[in-house]
């Protein structure tokens, strides 16, 4: 890998605020090798009030060929896309950005590919169960739309901002009728639970959902990555359901987003 590092080196950017976090600069980073390109991911930490000079700085650097987006930036890197994909274009958000031939960015949002192709690696079917999602911002805008595309028989949407909750809701109502607000976080009648909000990275978080109503039969997926075992998918695994964490999402989308900047998607 750093035998290749030169001026010739393709330069793409993890970009978020916190970003100690994420996984991607390693795991891309090796995707690129194994592919042959002379390409390394770096993490870059952009406090949110500066996102916009640096957005605009990269814009210019004529070696930056995309960007990984996380935290709080997806919807701001769907507003700089010349391009989109479908999903990205219906949720206003992005994770993944790459140059477009005329030098403007093109956008994708592959959380959702990533929770999903967890929850099929952990050996349950979506097909005709009832989804609970809690946080409709970037990545779980992303998961929404890909628990329904991939079978889900309904989607209940919980976010403490019920204006950013309701206008998920209207986004994924253009394509599917049975999705409704949430007014709570209670498990309970429900098969999947997704944890699309930041609660379990700080020691002091509350949990999500009220683990006590777990059952057996559920699935319960979580995006957080820091820690590697989250405390909701702690209690999940401890009642029996089966689980996946954030680090599994980010394993089951890294070959995705890889080759989706190299434009091999």
């Amino acid at each position: 890998m750093l035998e290749r590092l030169s001026g010739d080196t393709r330069l793409y950017f993890t970009v978020g605020y916190p970003i100690a976090q994420v996984k991607s600069p390693g795991g891309i980073t090796r995707g690129f090798e194994a592919r042959g390109a002379n390409a390394v991911v770096v993490p870059i930490q952009i406090p949110p009030g500066e996102i916009d000079a640096f957005l605009a700085v990269v814009a210019r650097a004529d070696n930056v060929d995309g960007m990984v987006v996380t935290v709080p930036y997806k919807f701001k890197a769907r507003s700089i896309c010349d391009t989109v994909s479908e999903r990205a274009r219906l949720l206003g958000a992005a994770n993944v950005l790459r140059r477009n031939p005329s030098g403007r960015w093109h956008g994708d949002m592959t959380d959702g590919i990533g929770f999903c192709n967890a929850v099929q690696a952990a050996g349950f079917d979506l097909t005709g169960k009832r989804a609970l999602l809690v946080g409709a911002g970037g990545a779980g805008s992303a998961i929404g739309l890909s628990l329904l595309d991939n079978g889900a028989d309904s989607l209940a949407v919980f976010d403490l901002d019920e204006g950013r909750r309701d206008e998920l809701i209207a986004k994924l109502k253009t394509g599917y009728s049975a999705v409704t607000a949430a007014s709570t976080t209670d498990p309970t009648g429900f098969d999947l639970i997704a944890n699309a909000s930041p609660s379990g990275m700080r020691p002091d978080d509350a949990l999500p959902v009220d683990v006590g109503r777990l059952t057996t039969a559920m699935h319960v997926g979580d995006v957080v990555t820091a820690p590697e075992v989250p405390p909701l998918i702690e209690a999940a695994r401890r009642i029996g359901c089966s689980n996946h964490t954030g680090t599994q999402m980010y394993e089951c989308q890294v070959d995705v987003i890889t080759d989706f900047l190299l434009g091999r998607d």
